[in-house]
């Protein structure tokens, strides 16, 4: 906007004279711009005026008038106004370089402060982080609070005038001089400089065409948006240009004309330029003096013209203007000095040259933006709320009055890298007395204690004795030290540890498609016990196991099959949105056997990293089978809701779990005297045994894969055992025998040290450099139209046969890389078992099938990461089948994935099989026999039926049928597709927030809250008894509660106890069940914040089976509002007054729908957009508070039918 300052002759002071002297006869107080005619009978009061406010302001709808105006500094011109183009804001800033900020309509001092110190602030620009103010030399960036951001000085002798926003990160600056500058706003940096005519640039605009440059010569020039050079040129005044707008392909200005030895005379007569044919069209005669002028596009493109005395005029470009169409801004004799228009064209800025702001709308309810953000206000003062410290008590901790964290600079405490480097004091050696006196029984050594040092007690300082590390079980506390072990920063970054960023919103702002772009679910990993997802994963994929896990329903409250099924079946519906296993993790912990084998980590050992990932994850691969190999095992088919015994490890009843990966072995165990002993059993998973390593010779030998797995199934080993015959312990030698293969061959790989990690390496550069001669040994083949292959090959490369191997690739991706894509086995009675490698894409001979031999095709490697700074992590390379894909994706094909919890990348089968053991050690490897699955029947049948909604008894011992809160469904109310059921869910907390508090005095949240579900209610939707709870469920918990947040769920300490509660107490089990049924029927939820309710109970429901009335009742980019806040403004009730109450807050949610509906149905979206305008200023009003009163209270009974007889 282009302000003249001086138009007053009563301010000579304040303008800085634009033009030449025009007559030497001139007063030297005078603006040579102005008519002096115009300027008779004005008189300005020095002390400036205090302008009053009516307190109602009734304005008629489309007719602008006053709505509010303030005195921002008295006496003081405003120099520059400008509405906020983020927030609900007006910015005004005066001559003397002060800027101050209004919020609202009613024009709330926002903020308030000095800009620069001598200059006055011409123009002011709003951005998304900030506000730009620019004065004569200087251009500054300031926060809406008041910070400086920014400074930027021009150079010497500019004088700029105006400046505009080219797009969002670039400004255009120019003024009188005889350059225009733009600045890059991201590093405060001008980038280009454009040389203009003298005297310069006043005003700046911009179309899709062009740059419009206004001069104080008259004339308005047509720009290049790229070059800036001149394009077109009209001269529209003779004096001196005031003010110009465009809009569409019309430009019109208002501006001096010279009147010879008189000086300027305000021109009555607007020109206005057709920027199609670039010519005037007839000038528009106007009734008011034009200082500035805008297009207020509305209904049509009309104009509004303003006088420096107050005087504002619309009229049509192209039509004739109205003197109905003018009114009259009061400012108390004072004259305009600047003018804005909102971006929502309703409402209108004043300055004057006495300080004041006048506010002018069209609508009493305006809004300056169609869509603000909420404006953040300063918080309270909390210095008179702090407690009195007794400065005379020793043991009084200071901590109670909170620091504020106001300077940047680095507390005392946050010791710099250099001078912090972990020194973890390791055991020291053991004394060398001690090992020559030493008596060795067996494995154990006897010595007597030589008292040398206090008992159980170890000295701070010892000497640094490097110990024989275990590398892989000894995780550095830091990446200090990076130059002695270089494998610390070699993980590629897809398979370092991921990690959830919480803001404010928790996790709806974040972007989980950052890491997954498949619609395959990843498992959220900040859940206690959360190592385990890369094996669910692994679990999910094997269609027989997904399948039977969800027919499989007992009635065990803590059965991981059943949790399974249920999490398999939300990775099911899941389009790539992340899952949660909270509640298999938590029935999980609960089994004694999962803790008797050291698979329930403390939450220290995870975060830290001290866990042995690696081990632990073998342990629970055994486990996991074992134990859904026991719950499955008498179970056959789809099953209904009953209990299933579980039985021992190899009995007779079987299971798919053993069909699937059961493999019968013979132990044989021969003494020395001759004694054989055999023993049948059934196992489940094999682990690799290595050989022996000579201590004479360091070299390790070559060896085939084929050839160490076929030793580790077939083990043959001596020990230590018991004789029968000889009736005491004797070397015995133990062979295992398989007598059948099985479908899925599991491996737990075994490398957990140093040395096995040294063998894999070794075998892998024995079998890369095999590779490598028979590449180069091989001639080049001759071209020939190349099959079309199942994965594509990379730049399409010739495929490199190697021991087995086909790759479509070339040998040196095979560095890494000793275990073969498929093996060969088969079991005869000659010659017992034979395993070797074969060439993935080839099949067996009908001759080699009908002797019985197998093709096992890998299709899971789990990996452990070796990454210090994290403590490191497990992922998963999946072979994902065509059935899965057919479901996600529509599309049949096979492909490699990695799954790194919520991250899910597609991977080349070749990284699937690479083992860099400096970082990425092998855990677990699935190899499954080709076309395994046409054995299984793949049909799921829901297994949850509708008698799970029928009466149940409760787990409370005092519960009477006086307490019931409920009344359950009759088989004649059974739901139906659509049906609507309000659902309210009250949690407590099981484990408290982690955050820090940055030293910028923010908080950032490191782990959630772990919350658990306490009580669910769902009530009936329709129907005669609309508003009756059928579902009133008390949770039990196994787990410390650690707070009941009493005040939010209304669960008070003993409700979830059954010795004591008299509630109506259930499993998670049942209620999860319950709601499921209701799901997978198709009914519709009501309810108020329904996503966070799903995600802690552990369900997925789709969108459309959601009504959330926290988003019925919201608009884009403002504040959710309280379930409390809207049952009081739309339903006049007065809910969760001392506590929360589960069945309250469902029947209001359902209430609040059907007030929706009505809405809607009224007057559409139009209506309900209006009523939400007006909850929002009622809401601000109020400060989202309901007041204190009684009206209302229990208006809400009526409208459902009343609980008799509960």
């Amino acid at each position: 906007m282009m302000n003249f300052e001086g138009l007053d002759p009563g301010m000579g002071e304040y303008s800085p004279t634009l033009h030449g002297t025009l007559d030497a006869g001139m007063e030297p107080s005078m603006d040579p711009r102005l008519n002096p005619s115009l300027l008779q009978g004005v008189e300005l009061d020095p002390e400036g005026l205090a302008v009053t406010v009516p307190e109602s302001v009734h304005l008629l709808e489309g007719m602008f008038s006053e709505l509010h105006s303030v005195a921002a500094e008295v006496g003081i011109p405003v120099t520059a106004t400008h509405f906020d183009l983020q927030e609900e804001m007006l910015w005004m800033g005066n001559h003397r370089g002060h800027a101050s900020s209004f919020f609202g309509p009613t024009m709330g001092r926002y903020s308030s402060f000095q800009v620069h110190a001598t200059d006055d602030i011409r123009h002011i620009q709003s951005l998304e982080t900030g506000v730009l103010f620019l004065s004569k030399s200087n251009l500054r960036c300031y926060t809406r609070g008041g910070l400086v951001m920014f400074d930027y000085p021009m150079d010497e002798g500019a004088d700029m005038h105006s400046l505009l926003m080219t797009d969002n990160n670039t400004l255009l600056m120019g003024g009188l001089q005889n350059y225009a500058v733009e600045v890059d706003l991201n590093t405060v940096q001008e980038t280009q400089k454009f040389t203009v005519e003298l005297p310069g640039v006043a005003i700046m605009r911009q179309s899709n065409r062009f740059f419009f440059c206004g001069h104080t010569s008259g004339k308005i020039t047509l720009r290049d948006l790229r070059s800036f050079k001149m394009e077109h040129e009209f001269d529209a005044f003779s004096g001196s240009l005031s003010d110009f707008d465009v809009h569409g392909n019309l430009l019109a200005a208002c501006g001096f004309s010279s009147r010879g030895l008189n000086g300027l005379a305000c021109d009555r007569f607007l020109m206005v330029y057709d920027l199609r044919m670039m010519r005037a069209v007839t000038p528009l005669q106007v009734h008011v003096d034009p200082l500035f002028l805008r297009f207020i596009p509305t209904y049509t493109s009309r104009l509004a013209i303003i006088s420096q005395t107050g005087q504002c005029q619309f009229c049509e470009p192209t039509g004739l203007a109205n003197v109905a169409d003018i009114f009259h801004v009061n400012t108390v004799g004072q004259l305009l000095m600047s003018f804005d228009v909102s971006s929502s064209k309703q409402a209108l800025a004043f300055g004057d040259s006495g300080g004041c702001v006048h506010l002018w709308s069209d609508a009493p309810e305006v809004s300056f933006n169609d869509y603000s953000r909420e404006t953040e206000f300063a918080l309270p003062c909390l210095v008179d709320t702090l407690p009195q410290l007794d400065w005379s008590h020793d043991l009084l901790p200071l901590s109670l009055i909170p620091m504020p964290l106001t300077s940047t600079e680095p507390l005392l405490s946050d010791w710099p890298t250099a001078l912090a480097t972990p020194s973890p004091r390791r055991a020291p050696p053991v004394d060398p007395e001690i090992l020559r006196a030493m008596k060795t029984v067996g494995f154990i050594g006897y010595a007597a204690n030589p008292r040398t040092r206090p008992r159980n007690q170890v000295p701070y300082k010892i000497k640094e004795v490097e110990l024989d590390y275990d590398n892989y079980n000894q995780v550095p506390e830091s990446p200090i030290g990076r130059d002695e072990e270089p494998h610390l920063y070699m993980v590629a970054k897809k398979y370092r540890k991921v990690t959830i960023k919480y803001s404010k919103l928790g996790l709806e702002d974040f972007d989980f498609k950052h890491y997954n772009r498949t619609l395959f679910a990843g498992l959220e990993p900040h859940i206690p016990n959360a190592y385990c997802n890369c094996m669910i994963q692994v679990l999910y994929f094997l269609e027989p196991i997904r399948c039977l896990v969800q027919n499989h329903l007992c009635q065990k409250e803590f059965c991981l099959a059943c949790e399974l099924g249920f999490l398999f079946h939300m990775l099911d519906l899941s389009r790539g949105d992340p899952c949660q296993a909270s509640n298999f993790l938590r029935a999980f912990r609960t089994i004694p056997e999962a803790s008797a084998l050291g698979l329930i980590l403390a939450d220290s050992d995870e975060q830290t990293g001290k866990a042995r990932l690696g081990r632990l994850i073998q342990s629970w691969n055994r486990f996991i089978l074992t134990q859904l190999h026991q719950e499955t095992q008498e179970q056959e088919g789809p099953q209904a809701y009953r209990g299933a015994s579980s039985s021992a490890l190899g009995s007779s009843g079987e299971s798919v779990i053993g069909r699937l990966f059961g493999c019968e072995v013979e132990n044989s165990s021969l003494c020395r005297c001759g004694k054989e002993t055999v023993r049948s059993s059934l196992t489940l998973l094999f682990t690799m045994h290595y050989p022996e390593q000579n201590s004479h010779d360091k070299t390790i030998k070559e060896y085939d894969f084929a050839e160490i797995l076929k030793k580790s199934i077939c083990l043959e080993q001596s020990t230590q055992a018991w004789c029968e015959n000889c009736e005491k312990y004797q070397p015995t030698v133990q062979t295992r025998n398989i007598r059948c293969l099985p479908d899925v061959l599991v491996i737990n790989c075994e490398v957990n040290s140093a040395k096995e990690a040294e063998f894999w390496k070794v075998q892998a550069e024995y079998a890369f450099n095999k590779a490598m001669q028979k590449e180069a040994m091989e001639p080049p083949k001759p071209k020939e139209p190349p099959p079309l292959p199942t994965e594509w090959c990379l730049d399409g490369e010739e495929s490199c046969n190697m021991e087995g191997f086909t790759f479509d690739t070339k040998a040196e991706d095979l560095r890494h890389v000793w275990i073969p894509l498929t093996l060969k086995m088969s079991i005869s009675k000659s010659q017992g078992l034979e395993i070797s490698s074969w060439p993935e894409g080839e099949e067996l001979s009908s001759a080699e099938e009908a002797e019985g031999a197998s093709l096992y095709d890998l299709v899971v490697t789990v990996p452990h990461i070796l990454d210090a700074r994290t403590g490191g992590n497990l992922v998963a390379h999946i072979k994902v089948g065509e059935t899965y894909h057919q479901r996600k994706e529509g599309v049949t094909h096979q492909q490699w994935y990695l799954f790194n919890d919520f991250l899910i990348e597609p991977i080349d089968k070749t990284e699937a099989a690479q083992f860099d053991v400096n970082w990425k050690v092998p855990a677990i490897l699935y190899y499954a026999k080709r076309n395994y699955h046409s054995k299984y029947d793949l049909r799921i049948k829901n297994p949850i039926e509708a008698s799970v909604l029928l009466t149940e008894a409760s787990l409370a011992r005092k519960q009477r049928k006086s307490h019931a809160t409920f009344i359950p469904l009759m088989v004649s109310e059974m739901p139906q597709a659509g049906d609507l059921v309000g659902l309210d869910a009250e949690f407590v907390t099981l484990n408290q927030e982690e955050a820090e508090l940055r030293s910028d005095g923010t908080k950032s949240t490191i782990k959630p809250s772990q919350m658990s579900v306490a009580r669910i209610t769902c009530v009936r939707g329709q129907g005669p008894n609309e508003g009756v709870p059928f579902i009133d469920d008390y949770i039990s918990t196994q787990e410390q509660v650690v707070d009941y947040l009493t005040q939010y769920s209304g669960i008070k300490p003993g409700d979830l106890d059954a010795k004591i509660s008299s509630k109506h107490l259930t499993t998670l089990k049942s209620t999860y069940l319950k709601l499921r049924f209701l799901i997978d029927t198709g009914v519709r939820f009501v309810g108020h914040g329904l996503q966070k309710d799903f995600r802690v109970i552990n369900l997925l429901v789709l969108k459309d089976q959601v009504i959330d009335t926290v988003y019925l009742f919201h608009m884009p980019r403002k504040r959710m509002i309280s379930l409390r806040f809207l049952a009081w403004y739309f339903l006049d009730l007065n809910i969760q007054g001392e506590t929360h109450d589960s069945i309250e807050d469902a029947r209001t949610a359902l209430q609040l729908y059907r007030k929706y509906l009505e809405l809607s149905r009224g007057g559409g979206t139009d209506e309900v957009r209006k009523v939400l305008k007006g909850l929002y200023e009622k809401g601000r009003k109020l400060d989202w508070k309901v007041p204190d009163s009684d009206a209302g209270d229990g208006q809400g009974t009526a409208v459902f039918p009343s609980v008799m007889g509960l």
